[in-house]
């Protein structure tokens, strides 16, 4: 809900636990007064203090009055350039030169239903599901004004923001910085999460309090990258799972972006989210506009449970456009591990049979279909059916696959090129190259100038004559090197600085147009894994490879990261092959699915080499899978246990949103002699019902099972998994 009082210039958002608050003040600066648990209403201002500060400049309009600094007053939208020392939001150069942005509330617009941003991804709602509050700022000198965005979920309590940046007045400016989410807080008694790593270790929670400075975590990959996520929590400093004020905060999007946090000399706190500003430089001629991606908020007044739970409502609700939506998606082979490039139309054939018969829906052939394919040296870029391993395309092979009663899918890299491929010996300046200089490879390959539609358009044609011969109903789009030497032969030296932002709107406008022709299609998202796991690719795909690390106990800590802010019905997990090709590790089939059950399920292994007995656990496992589908994908997650402690065992729970039923999940660690009894305390149950055990003979109420807990049983093996199900009697 917003409330707006135009003659006290008093903007507040409720949501359904939430209220934030900000005022234009008498100079008309748009100041943050308050985000926190709900309130009734009034005006928050009051908590807003003046004082004099040494050094602390103050502007011109306020005369001698040296209480009033920009440097010390909470902004909704940072300033630069005028008094303001702090992380700026937005970074203006004027054509004289000067880096000055003044910004001054000037009106406002409530709108019914969500905003949405032309190009870029963003949460949607319709007029009974959200509301737009635009706000509007100008710098009169500058002759630039700014929309500040904001779109209110009550029932998720999500508040997302973005900016619209326009040139109104007669000569150029070009912006180096534009963020799009500024959040001031008059405390700086906080920690701040982030979620960091790198290529097979993603997402592992770091916690550190502030200090005075600034403290970042960022991409300058081209991607939102494996070593940070673009997702991080402010939090008190006692808060845990269960207890205490959090700040989730997201962005939309999936190139370059930095969130900032500073903590001040007087003891405020100030997060900036955005665009990284490295390589970012746009021009705005007269009347042109810029918008920043989306960032998303969740404010949890109870704890990271609360706050995870508001995120992945939103994002199955508000975020993914499934082509499964109310439906089941399949359970998936993938014949990566079993085959790598090395394979034929009866191998994949054999290996799908295998998987039909087990119960497996969904058959992917990964790298190595298409012609000049037998090594990750050569032929991305020609997208064309090598005929020698597919004798007649797959016009021959999908039927084969789906009279098994199997879909059929398929991995592609669009992105990328060889430099042993027609593609490039035809446009070697469709690859991004500095001028004069050797290029860099990454995995063998170099990247294509996405930011060229004639580039996007050529991809585009020829993937769709593969996509069109046959009955593709999933494609599992990967991307496996960071971009390099960022410099395109379609734009002029002067707008260069445009190239990494240009290169993912076009990833985007071509995901977009994949979506729209073909709307059944099923796009999983990969790069090397979780290089690119965030929102803005959820718009497009709404499943994404979480790792390419699938041993299954370290896949244990990138979920439990993972799933902070990102839902399991996002996270593609698999059941591999043992040893383990990451680890070298052995884990029984019980295990790996368990772990894998808890995304998207699916195996990469060839099914014809697993024993009788495995093959029997694989059949249970897919039907467990089907029966608790709702339950896993749909329910609330509670982190039992966190997996970087090296306890006893990681647990995890998912319990419907009725709390009727739940499904408790545990691998045990490095088991010792003489092991203690233990119990299992369960979050997320009613107290007051009783719930039935594995459907068997034990009865337990709510209230005892989250108090006094579950008895254990004596597991004597390291990394022995053991399920509950409960259902509400």
């Amino acid at each position: 809900m917003i409330v707006c009082d135009k003659k006290e210039g008093l903007f507040t958002l409720h949501t359904r636990n939430t209220t934030y608050q900000m005022k234009a003040d008498s100079y008309r600066v748009l100041l943050h007064a308050y985000y926190g648990a709900r309130i009734g209403g009034g005006d928050l201002s009051y908590l807003v203090r003046y004082t004099d500060r040494g050094f602390s400049p103050n502007p011109s309009e306020v005369g001698h009055n040296r209480d009033y600094s920009l440097d010390t007053l909470p902004q909704e939208y940072s300033t630069c350039g005028v008094g303001d020392f702090r992380i700026p939001s937005i970074d203006l150069e004027l054509e004289d030169g000067s880096r000055i942005a003044d910004l001054r509330y000037t009106g406002f617009e409530v709108k019914k239903g969500k905003y949405s941003l032309e190009g870029l991804p963003a949460f949607f709602g319709d007029e009974e599901q959200a509301e737009t509050l635009v706000l509007f700022l100008e710098d009169t000198a500058a002759q630039v004004g700014v929309e500040l965005y904001y779109g209110v979920f009550e029932q998720c309590d999500l508040i997302t923001r973005a900016a619209r940046i326009t040139n109104r007045g007669g000569h150029p400016v070009r912006l180096r910085r534009a963020t799009s989410l500024c959040l001031d807080f008059q405390r700086a008694d906080l920690d701040l999460i982030t979620f960091d790593g790198g290529h097979v270790i993603e997402r592992c929670p770091t916690r550190t309090p502030l200090r005075q400075g600034v403290q970042s975590v960022g991409s300058v990959r081209g991607t939102s990258s494996h070593q940070h996520n673009p997702f991080v929590v402010l939090c008190d400093h006692d808060a845990n799972e269960d207890y205490g004020l959090c700040y989730g905060a997201a962005m939309v999007y999936s190139g370059n972006f930095e969130a900032a946090v500073e903590r001040s000399q007087f003891e405020s706190s100030r997060l900036v989210m955005g665009i990284n500003p490295y390589h970012f430089c746009w021009p705005l001629n007269p009347g042109e506009s810029f918008t920043t991606p989306e960032a998303a908020l969740v404010c949890s007044t109870c704890g990271l449970a609360r706050m995870t739970h508001q995120f992945h409502r939103a994002i199955r609700e508000h975020l993914i456009r499934d082509p499964y939506h109310g439906a089941r998606r399949p359970v998936l082979i993938n014949n990566w591990e079993a085959t790598e490039f090395h394979f034929d139309a009866d191998m994949l054939v054999s290996i799908a049979k295998e998987a039909a018969s087990l119960g497996a829906e969904l058959f992917v052939m990964d790298d190595g279909w298409f012609t000049n394919r037998d090594s990750d040296l050569s032929g991305l870029g020609d997208w064309v059916v090598d005929q020698n391993k597919l004798p007649g395309g797959l016009e021959a092979l999908v039927p084969r696959i789906n009279d098994l009663g199997l879909r059929f899918g398929m991995w592609i890299e669009p992105e990328m090129v060889s430099e042993d491929s027609q593609l490039y010996r035809d446009h070697p300046d469709w690859a991004l190259r500095a001028p004069g200089r050797a290029q860099t490879r990454g995995r063998s390959q170099l990247v294509l100038d996405f930011s060229r539609k004639e580039v996007r358009d050529h991809i585009y044609q020829v993937l769709k004559e593969v996509l069109s011969s046959a009955n593709v109903t999933y494609i599992k789009w990967d991307m496996n090197r960071s971009l390099s030497d960022v410099w395109s032969a379609g734009l002029p030296a002067n707008r260069q600085g445009e190239v990494f932002h240009r290169y993912m709107l076009g990833v985007y406008e071509l995901l977009e147009r994949f979506r729209r022709d073909y709307p059944d299609l099923l796009i999983e998202g990969c790069s090397g894994g979780g290089g690119r796991f965030d929102t803005g690719m959820l718009y497009y795909t709404p499943q994404i490879w979480c790792s390419d690390n699938t041993d299954a106990i370290d896949r244990l800590r990138i979920q439990y990261g993972t799933s902070f802010c990102y839902p399991a019905s996002t996270m593609g997990a698999h059941v591999s092959a043992v040893p383990n090709g990451q680890t070298g590790r052995c884990v029984s089939m019980e295990t790996r699915g368990i772990v894998a059950m808890s995304g998207t399920f699916g195996y990469e292994m060839d099914l014809n080499e697993t024993t009788p007995e495995e093959k029997e656990i694989i059949v249970r496992q897919i039907e467990k899978y089907k029966a608790y589908y709702d339950l896993i994908q749909r329910g609330d997650y509670y982190r039992l246990t966190d997996p970087f402690e090296d306890g006893p065992y990681t647990a995890w729970a998912h319990v419907s949103e009725d709390r009727r039923e739940a499904l408790v999940s545990l691998v045990t660690g490095t088991m010792h002699a003489a092991p203690p009894f233990r119990v299992l305390r369960i979050k997320g149950l009613d107290p007051s019902f009783c719930y039935r055990v594995n459907d068997g003979e034990e009865v337990y109420p709510g209230d005892v099972l989250m108090q006094a807990g579950y008895p254990l049983p004596m597991l004597k093996d390291d990394y022995q998994p053991f399920q509950l199900h409960l259902k509400a009697e």
